[in-house]
C-alpha cells in the first residue's frame, strides 16, 4: 500500500538536483528553461514542470543522450549512490535530428 504522505508529484529542477544530474538546483533549472529536457517525449521549458513516478526524461549530458525513468522523490540532494535509485536507466535514446544535433554541437557551456 502506498505511503498516503508520499508526495505524488515533484517539480523537474529539484528531482534534476536531488539525483544529480547537475551541480546546482538553478543550472537544473536552466537546463530545463533552455529546452533541453524532455518529459514522455515532449519538451518542456518549466523548470516547475509537476514530474509523476513514471515519468520518462530525455535530456543531453555532454556527446550522450540519457533516458531515465522516475522511480522515487527526494526531499534533499543524495549521495551519488543513494541519487541513483530515484531513476532507472532506459537503453539508448533514438538518434537526434538533424536540426537537434546542430543545436547541442552549438550550445554554451
Amino acid at each position: 500500500m502506498a505511503d498516503p504522505a508520499a508526495p505524488s508529484w515533484q517539480r523537474l529542477d529539484k528531482w534534476l538536483f536531488c539525483a544529480r544530474v547537475r551541480r546546482s538546483r538553478s543550472d537544473c533549472a536552466r537546463l530545463v528553461a533552455d529546452g533541453w529536457v524532455r518529459v514522455n517525449r515532449r519538451v518542456v521549458e518549466k523548470p516547475d514542470f509537476r514530474l509523476r513516478i513514471g515519468d520518462v526524461l530525455t535530456f543531453a549530458t555532454g556527446q550522450e543522450v540519457r533516458v531515465l525513468r522516475v522511480v522515487a522523490f527526494a526531499q534533499r540532494r543524495l549521495g551519488p549512490a543513494p541519487a541513483r535509485a530515484l531513476y532507472e536507466e532506459i537503453g539508448e535514446a533514438p538518434p537526434l535530428s538533424c536540426a537537434e544535433r546542430d543545436k547541442a554541437a552549438y550550445r554554451e557551456p
